[in-house]
């Protein structure tokens, strides 16, 4: 305990190296002399060893190996001392040919004794370093204290996962099984740890108590990563994964890196290919102007739009706090990027008319809008002059300042809504829809469902409940709701961009719905919790205005496909643009009469299909 509890002063450590090297001449002389050294041998015998100490001490004292911290030894402070000892024997070679040549054809030091002492030499001093590192290993954590892991993947990253199990001397962890899909390793063994087939995980994880399973592959298909996740919850094994090797410190992966999977990782989908050629074709020396530019989809639309050529990005948000914190970020993020931060509101007419007239964009990305469903049933007006009115105002300086596309960023709610955020939203489409026509600026809408992670979503409310122990609160039992990583979203929007020629509304492919109630199991399982015993799920009833299903398309709607497999184009019932543009003139008029009941009045008189739900605006149906 007490040598364990300490670091060994360096000189003791140089000193028991040079022991080591004294034992290796003398190992070296009785193996070459098979044990009986002859008398003119010992005669060079004081000589040889003067020599061999002499370098192997200043070699030592030049590179200073003898101050590493023995129990923490390296695979790389073990090819140190290799490369050390190495070229100490080169010398001893050098001094060879030298007294060759001076004191006449003679070896002043065998070559075999030069062969055996760099053997036993580096042999030594490297395994008295691993076994002082295993031995503090083990005094920290004896193997009845050790956490049972298995690693799918018996590859490169599955032996680099394993001995950042072993370097973290912190972990309490013991490897008992690497897992691979590729047959042809079954049934072998790696750093001694046997290979199962992919099909034996549910019968090891049920047969043992194993904490975690480490996913070690770099190269694994969405799907296949969701069914190992999946096998792992149903046998309360924790899953965790490395990162990509470009992420790895120094080219080394640490223990710390290894993160557990979460919720994200189970609804994520295969990587969408984008025409990226098109794209940077379509946004280079552009102006592009991002409205909303600091919530989840306009924040991500900055990033990725930043990483294609493109002449100026204007970021306009009213929000003052995250538009310094998105500063800050693409500031270092971004370097060769040219940004213009805008404090803004996009109800200010003056303001919008002053940017839009000073920067001239040519491509607007209007993303602004409030978006929660309660929040916006108690305060349309608010939903009205931003949702409709705010869009109408970027809309029409749009076509003013011949912007050549306008992409705007919708919503599943829009679909048959049952609330005011919906409704909003299906009126902004409906108005950017008309203005296509009115200018040269090409009107697109992009629709799709909720995105994981977004300020206010499901997750992120999950995750603090359960952060804090429960209950995790759900609306309804029945609940289901689409899902899409926010990268996903933004790349599709980008591409729908791209390809609209003006007047459509993309709809993107959302893949299966979601029942809130298996989410939020999953991440309660995910978070090493047992439901009904460390926290519960509670039923609130639904909010008012929310749906049991979300749709993407209107009933008399229907789809045609695109070029791109994940968005399709929704055929829209014709709108008779007159009566649909003194609509909205009346709409806006009635906002300075702030009267909720006669905004949605006429909201549901623009929109037939808007039926209340759990609302006090059922009475208006």
């Amino acid at each position: 305990m007490f040598f364990f509890k300490r670091n060994t002063p360096s000189w003791i450590i140089l000193v028991i190296d040079i022991a080591i090297c004294l034992f290796s001449i003398i190992l070296a002389f009785l193996l070459r002399f098979n044990f009986s050294i002859p008398k003119s041998a010992m005669l060079d015998f004081p000589i040889v060893l003067a020599i061999i100490l002499s370098i192997r001490l200043i070699s030592f004292l030049l590179t200073r190996s003898y101050t590493g911290v023995i129990r923490y030894t390296s695979t790389d402070d073990s090819l140190r001392i290799f490369v050390i000892t190495f070229f100490g024997s080169i010398f001893f070679v050098l001094v060879n040919v030298f007294t060759y040549y001076i004191y006449g054809h003679f070896f002043i030091i065998p070559f075999s004794i030069i062969i055996i002492d760099f053997l036993v030499t580096t042999f030594v001093m490297i395994s008295l370093r691993m076994l002082v590192k295993l031995a503090y290993a083990e005094y920290l954590n004896p193997n009845r204290d050790k956490t049972n892991v298995v690693i799918f993947g018996a590859g490169e990253a599955g032996v680099i996962a394993k001995q950042a199990l072993d370097r973290d001397a912190g972990t309490k962890y013991k490897v008992i099984a690497f897992f691979d899909d590729n047959e042809k390793k079954v049934g072998k063994k790696l750093v001694n740890i046997p290979i199962y087939a992919s099909e034996k995980i549910s019968e090891i994880l049920s047969s043992n108590t194993v904490a975690h399973m480490i996913l070690a592959v770099q190269k694994i298909s969405t799907a296949r990563k969701q069914e190992l996740i999946e096998t792992c919850l149903l046998n309360n094994t924790k899953v965790l994964s490395i990162p990509p090797v470009s992420r790895w410190i120094n080219g080394e992966l640490s223990f710390k890196q290894i993160k557990k999977v979460v919720i994200d990782d189970l609804l994520e989908r295969d990587v969408i290919n984008l025409d990226k050629h098109k794209i940077s074709a379509d946004l280079a020396d552009k102006t592009i102007l991002i409205t909303g530019a600091c919530g989840s989809i306009g924040s991500e639309m900055v990033r990725q739009i930043a990483e294609f050529p493109h002449k100026q990005i204007i970021i306009i948000d009213q929000a003052e706090s995250p538009l310094y914190n998105l500063e800050v970020e693409l500031a270092e993020k971004y370097k060769t990027a040219h940004f213009e931060f805008i404090l803004a509101d996009i109800k200010n007419e003056k303001r919008m008319r002053r940017i839009f007239e000073y920067f001239k964009p040519n491509i607007v990305f209007h993303a602004a809008a409030y978006k929660h469903v309660p929040v916006m049933e108690e305060n349309p007006y608010e939903a009205v002059t931003t949702n409709i009115n705010g869009t109408k105002l970027i809309a029409d300086l749009a076509v003013e300042y011949g912007v050549g596309k306008f992409v705007m960023v919708s919503t599943d709610k829009a679909v048959n809504p049952t609330n005011v955020m919906g409704a909003s939203k299906r009126i902004a489409e409906m108005y950017v829809q008309a203005l296509n026509h009115k200018g040269i600026t090409k009107f697109i809408t992009t629709r799709f469902g909720n995105v994981l992670g977004s300020n206010g979503s499901v997750i992120p409310l999950f995750n603090k409940q359960i952060a804090k122990g429960g209950p995790v609160t759900i609306t309804h039992p029945d609940i289901t709701r689409y899902f899409m990583t926010i990268p996903e979203a933004c790349q599709l929007v980008l591409e729908a961009g791209n390809m609209g020629n003006g007047g459509e509304i993309f709809i993107f492919d959302m893949g299966d719905s979601v029942k809130i109630v298996d989410l939020a199991k999953k991440m309660i399982k995910l978070s090493n919790l047992t439901l009904g015993k460390d926290i519960q799920i509670v039923y609130t009833g639904l909010r008012p205005g929310e749906k049991l299903y979300e749709e993407l398309l209107n009933n008399k709607e229907n789809t045609m496909p695109t070029h791109h497999p994940k968005i399709m184009i929704a055929k829209v019932r014709e709108i008779d643009e007159k009566v649909f543009f003194t609509h909205i003139d009346e709409l806006v008029n009635l906002i300075s009469k702030q009267d909720n009941f006669e905004l949605v009045r006429k909201m549901k008189e623009i929109v037939p299909e808007y039926k209340s739900q759990n609302s006090m605006y059922e009475k208006l149906d």
